[in-house]
């Protein structure tokens, strides 16, 4: 494909106020629409993905040889697998195990995403196809939603349950990219930042509805964390949730119309079309490359966080079913009403200083949860809700930065490139997870190292990346 010489902001600014309209009650509609799909899908990362089915379920004892389960449990009571004494038994080296392999299935999901995703989002362009991208994946996720459902907590099943966890990480991803690709219809040069925020925002409140949910269930003794049922209840009940909450984008939303510098070439061609697209990009548009290289360092940091973390919360901090599922309705409440504020602040000062701001902060959490583990459960509640705060803005900031630099028409491809540079980098935190905490003899917390350095690195680079121009606020909007 062709890229124009000089795509931003003019392009994209002209294809924005294009497609968004009027700010009137038809566009608002349709904002709300469009934010409505983050909320449809975050039961897939907030609750099976970070709170719920992986760290409660798929990396705990349900898993592991029911004699080496077994031996973990004394007076009641599992071992704590954070001292030196219990490191080297071999409950808690299985858990170690099940944790590190977990790690091998997300770095191999996000090797497929870098392979597919620009592919799918340069097809979905030269077609004028990108809803019906969205709606492919949307619907994989469900498929693989809906199978978590189908996976009791016995050994034999644990690595079905790892590809369907790393499966759906795929197809989410690859349907992020063509919903990220479509804010650009429901969104003005003055808006971007907000309206990002506020499908960021409704992600993260709709999460916290789903974890209540769950919560609310358990107290009323229509759960119990001990059963395997339970956790296949709760992938039905996501799968469900996505099906129902999915629908308005594609009712209310319209589909942009084809790129006019895409050409609709073969899956296997539109790799040689990608490539093109990444040599315009150096020589026409390099902050824009730029950028894509370093967000890919710093966003597998924060998937890292989000995969990880509570892995750290349960096997570190000690925190059962009850509690993180509690801590992720407190960690979701933050960071929606921080991101959603956090949009303001990006349309009046850049996104590229969000980014900055959030990423640093997260850095700084990653260190004290590390140096200070031996405060307990109190010093992982505070440095969380911390944390939280700056989770959210830095997505959002990001997508929304992209968004001004992006070439009218060619939003899929591009967003494409945003998910496969993420992903071609997403060995990264996954990996040295796994190595940090091999060299650690198994001991889980020091992953957490590998994931600040990540995120460090990535800081580093945005540093040098030079910032969109800003576009003074519209207080209409």
């Amino acid at each position: 494909m062709s890229l124009p010489d000089h795509p931003a902001p003019d392009a994209v600014a002209a294809a924005q106020e294009r497609d968004a309209g009027s700010a009137g009650p038809r566009s608002r509609r349709r904002v709300f629409a469009w934010a409505l799909w983050d909320w449809a899908t975050q039961p897939f990362n907030s609750v099976l993905l970070t709170f719920v089915w992986v760290p409660s379920f798929l990396v705990s004892p349900f898993f592991l040889d029911p004699a080496v389960a077994r031996s973990g449990i004394v007076d009641g009571k599992a071992i704590d697998c954070d001292t030196a004494a219990n490191t080297a038994t071999e409950y808690c080296r299985s858990l170690g195990s099940l944790d590190a392999s977990l790690g091998w299935g997300i770095t191999i999901a996000g090797l497929l995403i870098a392979l597919i995703a620009p592919v799918v989002g340069q097809r979905a362009d030269a077609l004028g196809r990108r809803k019906l991208m969205l709606g492919v994946f949307t619907g994989a996720l469900i498929a693989c939603q809906l199978a978590m459902a189908f996976v009791p907590g016995i050994p034999a099943m644990f690595w079905f349950g790892v590809a369907m966890i790393s499966l759906g990480t795929v197809v989410s991803e690859i349907a992020g990219a063509n919903y990220n690709a479509l804010l650009v219809s429901v969104s003005t040069p003055m808006t971007v930042g907000r309206v990002s925020g506020l499908g960021w925002g409704f992600g993260y409140l709709g999460g916290i509805i789903a974890l209540t949910i769950v919560v609310g269930l358990i107290l009323a003794g229509v759960l119990d964390g001990t059963q395997s049922i339970t956790f296949q209840l709760v992938a039905a009940g996501a799968t469900v949730w996505t099906l129902v909450f999915s629908i308005p984008i594609f009712l209310r939303v319209p589909e942009p119309p084809a790129g006019t510098g895409s050409r609709d070439v073969g899956f296997f061609a539109g790799y040689a079309e990608v490539v093109r697209s990444i040599r315009r990009l150096w020589h026409d548009a390099r902050p824009t490359l730029w950028f894509l290289l370093a967000s890919a360092v710093y966003r597998d940091g924060l998937a890292a966080v989000f995969t990880f973390g509570t892995v750290i919360a349960g096997r570190v901090f000690g925190f059962g079913f009850t509690d993180l599922v509690v801590f992720g309705i407190a960690l979701n409440l933050v960071a929606g009403v921080s991101t959603i504020f956090a949009g303001r602040l990006d349309d009046r000062f850049g996104p590229k200083r969000v980014i900055l701001v959030a990423i640093g902060g997260i850095v700084l959490c990653c260190l004290a949860v590390f140096f200070a583990a031996g405060a307990g459960k109190g010093l992982f509640w505070v440095v969380g809700i911390v944390l939280a705060v700056f989770v959210g803005p830095a997505q959002s900031a990001s997508r929304s930065f992209l968004a001004r630099v992006t070439p009218a028409g060619t939003e899929g491809e591009v967003f494409g490139l945003y998910a496969t540079t993420g992903r071609a980098a997403s060995w990264m935190a996954s990996l040295l997870w796994g190595v940090f905490i091999a060299l650690a003899a198994n001991q889980t917390l020091y992953g957490i190292l590998g994931i600040a350095l990540v995120l460090a690195v990535g800081f580093v680079m945005l540093v040098f990346v030079t910032a969109p121009p800003r576009t003074a606020p519209d207080a209409s909007h």
